[in-house]
Formats: C-alpha cells, structure tokens, sequence
C-alpha cells in the first residue's frame, strides 16, 4: 500500500481494509435488512446476558457457558462469510442451517440440564449428534472468526485422542472411541465447555465491554492526544507516541494487529514524515503495539485466563508483569531514541503538536483505569470491577460535551451507549470461539497425558545435548520458547496463551521434577505467554509486522526483523525471570527489586546501543558485541553479573564522551570534503 506512503492518516475504510487482510476477525459482511437487524438484536441480547449475569450471579457452569457460546456461534455464521472476498451483504443459505443448529446445540444443555447431570455412564445417540454437531460448529466458526492455525491444532489433537494405541513411542495412549470422545467434548467441563470457555463466559466478555465503553466516551483517543502532548516534542518524538499510545490501547484491545492498525495509522506516516525508514517506523508501531498485550493491569484479557490456569491472585499476576512490561517498553524507547540520535531527528513541530494544557485538562478521563486497578487490588471480584468500570466510564463522560455518552451534536441519545454494547459483543465473539477450540485441545492434554509426555520429552532432548544441569535448564527453555512462538503464530492473545499453557509449559514445569529446580509455575506462564505473544512480530509469520507494512509501504520480512530487533528484551527476560524471580516480584524484597530494574534498565541501554550501532557516537562492530554482552550481565539479576557489567558499562560511557568530539570532527571533515 505504498499509496500510503505521504497521507497523514488512513481512512477508516483504509483500515478495515488492512485488518480485514491480516486478522480474520475483522472479515465481517456488511448485512443489510433482517439478516442486518437480527444480528443488531443479537449483539445487544449477548451483552445484557453478561451484564445480567455478571450482576446478579451467572447460571450454574453448563447452562452459563452453552448460552454465550450459542449466541457466539450464531452470531458468527451470520457475520462471517465462509470464504473471504464472497459477497458480504448477505447470509447464505447455508449459514442459516448453521445458525439454526448452533442455536439448537446450545439450548440442548439448558433444556434437558436436570436429565444430563443425573445421567450415568455414556451418552446415547441422540447425544452423539448433538456433541458432534457441537465440535464441527465450533471448528468451523473458530477457522471463519480466528483462523486456521489454532482449527488445524485442535483438529489433529482430536485426531491424536481418537488414534492414541496407534502412536508412536511415547505419544501412544489407550486412545478414546468416537462415543468417549464427543462425551468429553461436550458433556464434561473438560473440554469445549471447559474453564477457558468459563472465563470468556465471565471474566472476559464484561472486560471487552469495558473497553468498548473506553472507546465509545473518547479515552481511546485521549490516550493518543496524552502521548502526543508528553512525548511529541522530544527526540524522534512520534515514534515515542508510538510506543506510549500503543501501550495503552493494547492492554485493552486484546489484538496485536487490530492496535497496529488503528493506532499506526496516524503514528507510522508521522514517523516516516520525521525521516524514519518505512521498515523501522513499522517496526515501532508493530513491536508497541504487539507489547500492549503484556502490559498490565488487563493484558489483553491473557491475565484474567492467567488467574485460573496459573492458580495465582489477579494483583499477583499484574504485580509480576509490571517489570518485565517496563524494561519491555523500555527497550524499544531507547533504541527509538538512538535511532534518532544516529538520523539527527528531531521532535514534532510547535503546530503538530496539541495544546497541552487542553489535554492535561482531561487526565480524568483515565479514573476507570485507575479505578479497576484500585477496585482488583482491594480484592474485588473481577465481574464487579468490570461493571464498576464501565459505569465509572460513563460517569466520567459526563464531565464534558465532547465525551458525554449521552450527547451527540448536542443532542440526547443513547447511540454511544447502544455501539459500545454491540462492539463488546462483537469483539467478544472471536474470543469465545477461540476459547471453546482451545477447549477442545485443553481436554485431550488432560485426558491423553500429552502434555506432560511433551515436556519429559523436551528435557530428554535437552539432557541428550547436554552434559551439565545448566545446559540441560537453558536448552530446555529455549526449545520451550522456539514451540511456544510456533504455537502461538495467527492466534489471538487468549487463544494463545491457552494453547502454549497447555503445550509448552508442561516442559518447564517438568524441570522442577527431573532437574530438582524451583522455578514459580508463574514464572513459567509468563514465559510461555511472552514468547506466544511475539510470535505476531517474528518472521517468517509475523501479522502485526506485515499490517504495519500495509500503512508505512516497507517490506514485511525486514519490517519484522526489525520489530524482533526492537523488541529484544522480549526474547531475553523470559529467560532471566525463570532463572531469577525476583523481576517478576515473588519473594523479593523492594531494595531487590529496585536494585534489579535499576540494573536492567541501564543493561537495556547498552543491548540497544549495540543493536542500534550508535550511542553518544557510532559504534565499531567489537563495540556493539561488547556492548551488547555488557547489557546481558546488566540485565542478568545477580550480583556478581551486575558488578562486572556495571564497571564495563561505565568504562564504555567514559571512552564514548572521550572519543564523541573526534568522531564528530571527523565527519564534519568528511561532510566538507563530500
């Protein structure tokens, strides 16, 4: 799209068009008429359901999970087509036999619940048809609204369940019949209705909606005038505001692609205005936006799965992601920052920039979020702190005309409160297939073994190649990180954080056994989730990368190099936060915990003065790889590794303002010579 390439900012049919290319939950018809109306209708019912429930109680496990996954399923084969590029402004006929049966599944379990929970033994025939129906809908509706990575994964788990006596070594298992296996599927809690389908069902979905009413009352854009007001005038400042608006619209938005392109498409063509190259202004944008999902307090919805998979408290969870989040977010500002250093760009003219006392004005609209983190650390539930949310955004709202969700044009309306109910739910409805197929492969782990089979395997592998405990820990960890971005390219942020929980993670876990190691089971979520989450920056499958190539016209494979360059910190303090817990908070005192970021934050400023090539001055080849190493032993928490790094560190500081001048004589000689 290089047409792109002088526009100040994408139009909104722009980019529904790119995230129409690169996140198959974008690719909705246009609908017209009843099909239009219905589907209205439908998303306003699925979010008042939640709202109710999350009110007033959800239904009993079967009954709250079968409803929102039937509206789910329904909803989808009425907006997504089954091909993309067929017409879009009509439901084909068979999408409304695919309707009529999702709707028939789904009220199987509420309408003979008392028969299902007395039953004992196997399920009938009846039984059969209904649960096998259950698993092709939510195949089918996961491979239109997700994509197909995570379909094929759950596809060949089911094979491996059915075929298990016919595996190999020791993948082989007694195997389930065809009766044993939709059983599980459907009419247990250990697979489609499993406990990612529970948290979709409650936690998530009153999340999604909040930030849809984020959106509808203007905080989304307030938090890009915020970062254009504190970052803007600053050195490289756009793509500063990159990072800073990114970082909080992506712990919202749940998708790393759908940031990419909505923030990027005012963000990339100001960077590239400035005099950054295409493929380093999408880089920024892809690399900010794709670390908005481990940003706390909501990580993309990931930290609310996080809370039933990793068995921890929510404030336990936020409290460990906030250091790892920091260095992340400051490793790409510093390397943006040198990059400019090394360009001679400058910040964002007096005109570009807002009027920052207008903007300041509005730092109240920022209370919901304070106010969820407040409400969670003070042990709310997580179901009330979403509606105390969404209703403190309205509240908030109130404060002014331009943001009153009951104005428009000066007028009453209910319109922004009706979008945000129907942008909840639509947002919603990639997530609940996502969740009920990873279901699907949650319960074949649990009932074939599989996972804990993986990991003996993996830490076999690795002691075959190594011949001390160290070696064997580090090659266990880096085969981990190498399944999990495999696992987790295409797939959204709570689909893959399921998927490499439930596949990866069982390899970490099992050094604690074969190795006598102690590393934190949240320790080895968070890895898992980290190196799931930057597969969407890693080539060659990089989505974020390649929808940030559709605004600023560069190439995607380097576009991604280049993210994975800026997010460097991102592939390396996994590592230091499963050999040294005290970065993600457990069992640190503060003085540790300040010492370590303190540490690691400079150890960031030498890895990214060495990958930048420059820092008060162009870097020699030996200098960037002694710089880099410098900032590994900085970033590593331990005391002897920070002392020597630290001496380096400060050597290198002094020789660079020692040799500044004659490098800058230097190339002024060469200037006037040229």
């Amino acid at each position: 799209m290089s047409e792109n390439k002088d526009k100040v900012q994408l139009t909104e049919k722009e980019q529904q068009k790119l995230l129409e290319k690169y996140d198959a939950e974008a690719n909705t018809r246009k609908l017209k008429g009843f099909a239009s109306w219905l589907v209205f209708i439908g998303l306003i019912a699925f979010s008042l359901f939640q709202l109710y429930t999350g009110a007033f109680g959800a239904y009993t496990a079967y009954i709250q999970r079968t409803i929102h996954l039937g509206f789910a399923l329904s909803l989808i084969y009425l907006l997504f087509p089954a091909k993309r590029g067929t017409k879009k402004d009509g439901v084909a006929w068979y999408d409304w036999i695919l309707v009529i049966l999702s709707i028939l599944v789904a009220s199987y379990w509420p309408i003979f619940y008392d028969t299902l929970v007395q039953q004992i033994g196997g399920i009938n025939e009846a039984q059969m048809v209904v649960g096998g129906v259950a698993i092709l809908l939510v195949l089918e509706a996961t491979r239109r609204a997700v994509g197909l990575p995570i379909t094929i994964i759950a596809i060949f788990f089911l094979i491996y369940a059915y075929f298990g006596p016919y595996m190999p070594g020791m993948l082989a298992h007694r195997g389930l019949n065809l009766s044993q296996l939709i059983n599980s599927m459907f009419f247990t809690t250990e697979g489609i209705l499993g406990t990612p389908l529970q948290v979709s069902s409650t936690y998530i979905f009153l999340f999604l909606l909040f930030g849809a009413f984020l959106v509808q009352s203007g905080v989304g854009l307030y938090f890009n005038d915020l970062a254009i007001a504190i970052a803007g005038r600053r050195v490289g400042g756009p793509a500063k505001v990159a990072i800073f608006s990114s970082a909080l619209n992506g712990t919202i938005s749940g998708s790393s692609v759908a940031n990419t392109v909505t923030t990027g498409s005012y963000t990339i063509p100001m960077m590239k205005r400035l005099g950054y190259r295409p493929n380093f202004a999408g880089a920024v944008e892809a690399a900010s936006s794709t670390g908005g999902q481990i940003m706390p307090p909501i990580m993309g919805a990931a930290a609310f799965l996080m809370i039933e998979f990793a068995g921890v408290g929510y404030w336990d969870i936020a409290k460990a992601a906030v250091i790892p989040a920091a260095l992340y977010f400051s490793g790409i500002w510093i390397m943006t920052h040198l990059e400019a250093k090394r360009l001679g760009l400058t910040g964002l003219s007096k005109e570009e920039m807002p009027n920052r006392k207008a903007v300041f004005k509005k730092i109240y609209l920022l209370l919901p979020i304070i106010a969820i983190v407040y409400l969670l650390f003070e042990g709310f539930s997580i179901e009330r702190t979403a509606l105390y949310g969404i209703g403190i955004t309205i509240l908030v709202s109130l404060f002014s005309k331009e943001t009153n969700m009951f104005l428009k044009d000066g007028k009453f309306t209910i319109t922004k409160i009706v979008d945000a109910l129907t942008t909840g739910a639509r947002t919603a409805l990639g997530v609940a297939a996502a969740t009920a197929c990873a279901g699907i492969i949650v319960g074949v782990v649990t009932k074939t073994g599989l996972g804990l089979k993986l990991g003996n395997g993996l830490v076999d592998i690795a002691g075959a190649l190594a011949n001390t405990v160290e070696l064997q820990l580090l090659l266990t960890l880096f085969f981990t990180m190498i399944t999990s971005i495999i696992l987790g390219m295409g797939s959204p942020t709570t689909a893959n954080y399921i998927i490499t929980s439930t596949i990866a993670l069982p390899a970490i876990l099992a050094l604690n056994d074969q190795l006598e190691v102690a590393i934190p089971v949240l320790a080895g979520h968070m890895f898992v989730f980290y190196f799931g989450i930057v597969a969407d920056i890693t080539p060659p499958v990089a989505l974020a990368a390649f929808a940030a190539t559709g605004i600023s016209g560069g190439e995607p494979i380097r576009t991604g190099f280049n993210a994975s360059k800026l997010a460097i910190a991102a592939y390396i303090i996994p590592y230091m936060f499963v050999l040294n817990p005290q970065l993600l908070m457990i069992d640190a005192h503060a003085g540790e915990i300040v010492l370590s970021l303190i540490t690691a934050i400079v150890g960031m400023i030498a890895i990214g003065a060495g990958l930048i090539g420059f820092w008060y001055r162009k870097l020699h080849w030996v200098e960037r790889i002694i710089t880099v190493i410098t900032g590994l032993m900085l970033v590593y928490p331990e005391g002897n590794t920070d002392l020597i790094g630290f001496g380096i560190f400060v050597v290198l500081l002094v020789i660079q303002f020692m040799t500044k001048g004659k490098s800058e004589d230097k190339n002024q000689k060469a200037g006037s010579q040229a």
